[in-house]
């Protein structure tokens, strides 16, 4: 069985188990061409289906725009840069990490009427929608809160949110299916439990909600961007959409969604699914339900054979078939497992620089040992012990002072490394997060073994 025949039976397996009448998905990669299949009725590669809350993925990245061009802040509270009659003291990125405390919906029962109400009427009721935790009590998903940053992102670009959607992300990246209202609308349905009758919803439009959840796209278009989540530098080169070292930001888990599993986290409007195993996986995207509607969207960061910009989408019409939504996890496993990437051959580097060679070798802090290396133009740390597939703490010079480095990743991330020499020049010791390091093992009243 080929690879692509692989994933098409994992794609037709679900689609029968789970009774979807129209399934849509696709494997983005670097190193293929994309994979796109689909299986039902009335669907094709180009056929729009809703994303639901995979939505909220795009107006978090709208918001960290709007952060990495100076127009706020996460600890920033809601009400700086959005007229709110209530809970205006609500900090950005508590919103954004599903920690407000927010209510999960607009005032009243939208999910009886299906009448989403404008954004007028979302800001006049805001005084009469509940906060049910206090905020950063715990993790607690509000499409009301992530609805608010939505306008609020579009009104400091001077737009609605669906202009500025278009014009920051959509356009830019050539995701040109992914849209507010489609022109190639698959129908939803909710599927009778006990029947095989398929019950039409009805469309609805999810109104000043919609940066929580209004989107429709295709399976193509959401891969693609799920792939950018897990490596924007591949997607977008330029960083014309989000510099990468922010989307890494946005992937830091900031929640648990459950209290007691551990097994799935929340970073800035993201979904962190981390795999079971040995190696250090973690899944990120989003899911979405909408009435009629389920998608799944992700991409996959770490693991041997992991391609670079590896993303997976699975999108159908049925708002019960919750198979839908593991289906991209598992497309994204099974693509590494039948066809992982290339390995790239080892080739020798140039020489580390002159001044940092008597840093490397092995280090003792702490009691425990370490090894510093020179690796890709940048200094390294691992613990001695560390597992080979745990990455290594990576070191940047401090502007102006040679002996002086900031954690940039791994281990003490954001602390110093200070470098002290001998009369030779020679690195005698070293300071890392104010801890001393020494060529051999010394207790903390230096007492050499």
């Amino acid at each position: 069985m080929t690879a692509h025949e692989r994933y098409e039976r994992l794609a037709r397996q679900v689609q029968a188990d789970a009774r979807v009448p129209a399934l849509s998905v696709a494997i983005h990669r670097a190193d293929r061409p994309l994979w796109t299949f689909t299986v039902g009725t009335d669907v094709d590669e180009r056929s729009q289906l809703r994303i639901g809350s995979v939505t909220k993925t795009f107006t978090a990245v709208l918001v960290m725009q709007c952060r990495d061009d100076g127009l706020l802040e996460l600890d920033d509270p809601i009400s700086r840069h959005l007229p709110v009659k209530a809970h205006g003291d609500l900090t950005v990125g508590r919103m954004l990490s599903h920690l407000s405390g927010l209510q999960r919906e607009p005032f009243g029962d939208v999910w009886d009427t299906m009448q989403a109400p404008d954004v007028d009427t979302l800001l006049d009721q805001l005084d009469r929608a509940e906060r049910v935790l206090p905020p950063g009590q715990r993790f607690h998903y509000s499409n009301l809160a992530i609805a608010l940053l939505g306008h609020l992102a579009g009104g400091l670009r001077g737009g609605t949110w669906e202009e500025v959607l278009r014009e920051r992300i959509l356009d830019p990246l050539g995701l040109d299916d992914t849209v507010v209202t489609p022109s190639r609308p698959v129908v939803g349905y909710q599927v009778d439990a006990w029947s095989d009758y398929a019950h039409p919803e009805p469309p609805d439009d999810f109104g000043a909600v919609g940066p929580a959840a209004q989107l429709w796209s295709t399976a193509a278009d959401l891969a693609k961007w799920a792939a950018f989540l897990a490596d924007p530098k591949a997607v977008d080169p330029a960083e014309t959409v989000l510099a990468a070292a922010t989307v890494e930001e946005m992937r830091a888990p900031r929640a648990v969604t459950e209290d007691v599993l551990w097994a799935r986290g929340l970073g800035l409007g993201l979904i962190l699914q981390p795999q079971q195993g040995a190696e250090r996986i973690v899944h990120v995207g989003h899911d979405g339900a909408m009435p009629g509607f389920l998608a799944g969207a992700y991409g996959r960061v770490g693991g041997a054979g992991t391609p670079g910009a590896f993303g997976a989408a699975a999108l159908g019409s049925s708002g019960t078939a919750g198979e839908v939504i593991d289906l991209a996890h598992q497309l994204l496993a099974a693509a590494v497992e039948a066809d992982p990437a290339d390995i790239t051959p080892w080739v020798p580097a140039p020489p580390p620089p002159q001044r940092y060679r008597s840093v490397l070798g092995r280090w003792w802090g702490e009691g425990f040992e370490y090894v510093f290396s020179w690796h890709n133009g940048t200094l390294q740390a691992r613990a001695a012990d560390q597992p080979a597939n745990r990455p290594p703490a990576v070191f940047a010079p401090v502007d102006g002072q040679p002996d002086v480095f900031r954690t940039v990743s791994g281990r003490e991330t954001g602390e110093l490394l200070r470098l002290t020499r001998d009369a030779d020049g020679t690195v005698e010791r070293l300071h890392w997060a104010t801890y001393r390091f020494t060529r051999g093992q010394e207790t903390f009243d230096r007492y050499r073994f």
